[in-house]
């Protein structure tokens, strides 16, 4: 069982920015991908970024050079830097992690971001 919980949402105004944070605990050993992902109202759920046990780094077209996706392996954390945010930058984001090769996805709670003048 991992357990996940995300940190740093907030409001913004546009072309600010946020940091969230996602502290995994339990068995860690069995991820080997984590994602942030987000969902605004009335839209399915996207994913944003991912990073791999390995390293390998994704993100969607929409964020590309504004967020960057990190970890910090000491804390069992995973961060997501979000720049220049957009209004449709907002969402509640959720952190994922996929274990025992995609036999198990856990979700943390999500925050609130929320970016407006």
């Amino acid at each position: 069982q991992v357990q996940l919980v995300e940190s740093g949402g907030g409001s913004v105004q546009p072309g600010g920015s946020l940091r969230l944070s996602c502290a995994a605990s339990g068995r860690l050993d069995t991820i080997d991908i984590m994602r942030w992902t987000r969902q605004a109202p009335g839209k399915e759920r996207e994913v944003v970024a991912s990073i791999t046990s390995g390293g390998s780094i994704n993100y969607a077209d929409s964020v590309k050079g504004r967020f960057t996706i990190s970890r910090e392996n000491a804390k069992n954390t995973v961060y997501l830097e979000m720049n220049s945010l957009k209004p449709e930058d907002t969402a509640v984001y959720y952190c994922y992690a996929r274990g025992g090769l995609g036999r198990y996805n856990y979700w943390g709670q999500g925050t609130q971001v929320t970016v407006s003048s």
